[in-house]
């Protein structure tokens, strides 16, 4: 089994403390955001996991405690250059960097993927910006990853409001995309997209996944018996996985999140959570429908 931990919420940022009780214990329960009173109890056990996948803008919380994992792991690390306009709940993007330095450093390379992720063009962020601001990008943290990810903004329900003037056309994504593809080249940098309908091979860029079977098949030392995940949009390459996280409980507070409600939600559920719970989020109720997760 794959663990995502997570898709739903930066986890390393807010929640490692609970992420290693939960390590210890074995388990956690996951709620399922569609039928609440639905609960899975995940095995984190090391004969039970063959990877675990961190998705997060600032793993900084992490460092210190990585030691404690014994099963395979790896970092998806968000690194924008937005400013506190669009990111409002982040550290300053020189912090960020050097944090991306250091985890490269620690884990290695072949264990962390940049996500430029998502790309937005509007107002101040045009053509001109994401060329220079990726070229710097690549300067400051190319040689600690193992490739990059990049993605353009989707428009959701929770983020129209906000982001609708941000949303690109196809024929500047392709412009952006060449540029973007000459700049990584410079760095012996892959360059893929993840979750794109757009061709973009005529700039050397391919389709990928997060979740990549080639990735994991190369970390984990072993071929897995794998499925697309059908949980994810249907341009989504990435391998079935097993979320730990809880939406609407990321304090970053990026306005182009899908994963996040109103802010006073996002209070309401991190003030509901406690490290020493099983969940994420509250705590197991007696009209909660427990099952084993296979």
């Amino acid at each position: 089994m794959i663990i995502s931990a997570s898709r739903r919420t930066d986890l390393p940022a807010f929640y490692s403390d609970w992420f290693f009780e939960r390590l210890r214990a074995g388990f956690a329960d996951v709620r399922n955001p569609i039928n609440p009173r639905r609960v899975s109890r995940v095995s984190l056990l090391p004969e039970d996991t063959d990877l675990f996948v961190f998705w997060t803008k600032n793993p900084a919380p992490m460092l210190k405690r990585l030691n404690e994992m014994e099963s395979p792991f790896y970092f998806q690390f968000t690194l924008t250059p937005y400013g506190r306009e669009l990111e409002p709940g982040l550290p300053d993007k020189e912090t960020l960097a050097e944090t991306f330095r250091v985890l490269g450093k620690k884990i290695g390379k072949e264990r962390l993927v940049w996500r430029y992720d998502p790309i937005v063009l509007g107002g101040q962020y045009n053509l001109q910006y994401h060329e220079q601001a990726f070229h710097a990008l690549c300067h400051d943290v190319g040689v600690y990853t193992c490739r990059c990810i990049i993605s353009f903004l989707d428009i959701y329900r929770r983020n129209r409001k906000a982001m609708q003037q941000y949303s690109g056309v196809a024929e500047e994504y392709r412009i952006l995309a060449a540029k973007l593809s000459v700049i990584a080249r410079q760095y012996g940098l892959p360059l893929y997209t993840c979750s794109e309908e757009i061709d973009l091979s005529e700039c050397g860029i391919s389709h990928s996944a997060c979740i990549d079977p080639v990735l994991v098949t190369k970390l984990i030392g072993k071929k897995i018996n794998f499925s697309k995940d059908k949980s994810q949009r249907a341009s989504c390459g990435c391998m079935q996985s097993v979320d730990i996280g809880a939406y609407h409980s990321c304090l970053h507070g990026c306005h182009y999140c899908y994963a996040n409600g109103t802010e006073e939600r996002v209070r309401r559920n991190s003030k509901l959570h406690d490290p020493s719970s099983t969940m994420l989020v509250g705590s197991l109720t007696e009209n909660d429908i427990l099952r084993i997760r296979k």
